[in-house]
């Protein structure tokens, strides 16, 4: 009976110790299985959905007239989201429209003044032909006088023609002389009134050039208003749902004023802030599993995209500064962005700020 006792004794140590060494088997295994399962599935808590968000800011002031869109409400690409009241910017429009119209009318009053002074300078160039022609002819009958004037003396000393003869081919030269400085003063005068509408039609031009300068102006000024009037209507930028809308008819609203906001929900990402000890084997291209705390049940897939170059304390309003003497290290977590895969969430159940958990799966 006693040899029985120590026999089971025996079975009962033999027991024990290989139970323990299968629990302590177990054990490692899990432990190792957890330490290669942390290095494979990187998983953090502190990640949220995010996006694109447009702002509808108002390029001009004034008063709203229409607001054709409500909270939550999804629209189009150039879908009219707000009318200003154009009629302050039509009268502007107008004004502009009347002083390029006036300064206008100057410039053709300039183009038509310089067109007749052009045409009196041609005929003024003629003049001068005529008047040195003239002088030429004038100055042949000087020649031609003076010719006869001093044969007859000749005639006269010899006493072959009368005195009055003598007078007449006198009298002849003088008014040849007379004749000739007339046409010589007629053509001085004609080549300085000449002169004179060449400087009128430099100064013409001068002007026409400025006023031009002055026209294109206010066509600038016009284009300007016509421009600021298009802005009291305001379309969205692209497709999604309305948000954040603080305006409504009636309203007297400022330039650079947000007054809603477009997020296109199907241009979505993930921003999940990993610890800087989690990502040493993380890399673009890598499939990440995605549990969304709104929808427990459902997974959603993404890829890593991109590693942020830096971490996220860095890039915040007040950046550390680690020179002083009472450093103390601190785990700091860089952004990885995680796009969704396509048709993951083709009903747009995801929304821009919600709580997710990532799971990065590093090697498959």
């Amino acid at each position: 009976m006693r040899k029985i006792w120590e026999m089971i004794n025996i079975n009962k140590k033999k027991s024990a110790i290989l139970l323990l060494s299968v629990i302590l088997i177990v054990s490692v295994g899990g432990v190792l299985y957890y330490l290669e399962y942390k290095k494979i599935y990187i998983t953090t808590d502190d990640a949220f959905v995010t996006g694109r968000i447009h702002v509808i800011a108002s390029k001009v002031p004034g008063t709203v007239k229409t607001v054709y869109v409500e909270d939550n409400q999804f629209v189009k690409k150039d879908d009219l989201l707000v009318e200003i009241d154009v009629k302050d910017y039509d009268v502007r429009v107008r004004g502009a429209q009347s002083s390029r119209d006036a300064e206008r009318s100057k410039l053709d009053e300039l183009s038509t003044r310089i067109d007749v002074a052009k045409k009196q300078l041609a005929e003024m160039q003629f003049s001068v032909q005529s008047a040195r022609a003239n002088l030429r002819l004038q100055e042949a009958n000087l020649k031609q006088a003076e010719i006869d004037y001093k044969r007859a003396q000749a005639l006269y000393k010899r006493n072959v023609v009368p005195e009055e003869r003598l007078e007449k081919t006198k009298t002849g030269y003088d008014v040849s002389a007379a004749q000739v400085d007339a046409a010589r003063d007629q053509l001085k005068q004609i080549e300085s009134a000449l002169e004179t509408q060449k400087s009128v039609i430099r100064q013409s031009e001068s002007a026409f050039k400025s006023q031009d300068s002055v026209v294109k102006q206010r066509d600038e000024i016009l284009k300007a208003e016509d421009l600021k009037k298009s802005y009291t209507k305001i379309y969205a930028p692209t497709e999604g749902y309305i948000t954040k809308k603080s305006v409504e008819m009636g309203n007297q609203i400022q330039e650079g004023q947000p007054l809603m906001a477009v997020v296109p929900l199907d241009d979505i990402w993930i921003i999940a802030n990993y610890k800087e000890t989690q990502i040493e084997n993380v890399k673009p291209g890598q499939r990440a599993r995605i549990k969304v705390d709104t929808y427990p049940g459902h997974n959603f897939e993404g890829t890593v995209q991109s590693i942020m170059s830096g971490t996220g304390s860095v890039f915040s309003l007040f950046p550390p500064e680690n020179a002083t003497g009472n450093y103390v290290k601190v785990v700091q977590r860089i952004p990885i962005k995680i796009v969704l895969k396509k048709g993951t969430d083709p009903s747009h159940i995801l929304r821009v700020g919600m709580s997710v958990e990532p799971t990065i799966i590093t090697r498959e």
